[in-house]
């Protein structure tokens, strides 16, 4: 996609788990992801597991459970909801999340 090479997240298919983990590093270090992310191994146990094709949002909680399963994309696939959830779950984040940066009326 345009946007991806205009972001300068394109990266070649990795072909091993530490190529994985680079990637998804790189995710976390450049968007400021806050919270834990998993990785699939090269297997794609868990790809096949939850059968996120073509596009579908889960939230796995701390203890590994599956609390959030959203609609298969692009006609029930909604983000907000999934935002919404973290949103209640996490509700001091998301409080944080709505102030006005420092300095932003200024």
């Amino acid at each position: 996609m345009q946007s991806n090479i205009d972001q300068g997240v394109c990266y070649p298919q990795p072909k091993t788990f530490p190529e994985r983990v680079a990637i998804a590093n790189d995710f976390v270090k450049r968007f400021h992801f806050p919270i834990p992310i998993g990785i699939d191994l090269m297997s794609n146990a868990a790809d096949r597991a939850y059968s996120a094709w073509p596009e579908r949002i889960y939230i796995v909680d701390e203890s590994g459970k599956i609390v959030y399963r959203g609609g298969l994309g692009p006609f029930n696939y909604h983000p907000e909801e999934a935002r919404a959830w973290l949103d209640r779950r996490f509700p001091q984040r998301a409080s944080a999340a709505r102030q006005p940066a420092a300095g932003a009326d200024e």
